[in-house]
């Protein structure tokens, strides 16, 4: 079975993740990772994350850290839902020690892509903005959806709640790339976030992204194709954490074995 280390296991993302990971059959929960300070560092995960101190009497310990140098050697699969320089330093250690990792932080710099390139031959990961299985599913059918309806108007919403840090989305951009893909256009040209004041008429290769921020809202998107007396609209609503939980944790199985290399979910899924 291979042994899974969840970064930022004590976040609400973490949790989530580190509950599916003890229900899989083919995974351990091995450790986790918190910054350092947290009140959590060398407790138990699983009395200290889940409030369960007697479940799974016959597992392997494991125990809060605040450094992955300390634990990779134990560890097979890091997952990772933190922060883009967070994440930086976690790949980069399971990079050097050839490891694997699940990145789903959004968020990075287009040099911090570029500096992920470099650590593609040392180490096995799947990057995906979104995790989960819908919302990749929803990213082949706006593909098909843009080569068909090419002439139409493009336009994204994405919603969050009001806690999310970086906008657009990261799945909003990865719409907006798909779009622009599919249709041969550059989006640093066409890119649209945001319209405000006299801006006039709506370009026909405009790609326009809008961002909304409320209350607890998980994650919505929605992409709006829009034709003359018509308009076509593809949506992914979430309703909760768990199926972007269930997405990095099918990811980490998968990559049991893989060659080193950089995947996202579409590999994982077979799309």
């Amino acid at each position: 079975m291979l042994k899974v280390a969840v970064m930022g296991c004590a976040g609400r993302m973490g949790r989530e993740i580190a509950g599916l990971v003890l229900e899989n059959n083919n995974l351990v929960l091995s450790g986790g990772v918190e910054r350092r300070g947290h009140p959590l560092v060398g407790k138990d995960m699983i009395a200290a994350l889940l409030g369960s101190p007697g479940f799974g009497l016959n597992r392997p310990e494991a125990i809060i850290s605040d450094d992955l140098k300390e634990i990779i050697g134990g560890i097979d699969v890091v997952i990772d839902f933190t922060n883009p320089e967070s994440s930086m330093e976690h790949y980069r250690i399971v990079a050097d020690a050839g490891k694997a990792i699940v990145i789903g932080t959004t968020g990075f710099s287009a040099g911090q892509i570029t500096t992920m390139e470099s650590f593609r031959e040392k180490a096995a990961c799947v990057r995906s903005p979104n995790m989960s299985i819908g919302v990749n599913v929803m990213f082949k059918l706006v593909a098909e959806a843009a080569r068909m309806l090419s002439s139409y108007d493009m336009e994204i919403t994405e919603i969050h709640h009001n806690l999310k840090k970086d906008a657009p989305s990261g799945t909003a951009m990865r719409l907006a790339e798909i779009l622009a893909r599919e249709t041969k256009r550059d989006l640093s040209k066409v890119g649209v976030y945001g319209r405000h004041g006299l801006v006039g008429e709506r370009k026909p290769d405009e790609i326009g992204v809008m961002s909304l921020r409320m209350s607890d809202v998980v994650g919505e998107h929605t992409v709006f194709f829009g034709g003359q007396g018509e308009r076509v609209e593809i949506t992914h609503k979430a309703t909760s954490r768990k199926n972007f939980a269930a997405g990095a944790v099918l990811a980490a199985g998968w990559l049991g074995g893989k060659k080193n290399g950089i995947y996202d979910m579409r590999d994982v899924l077979g799309l």
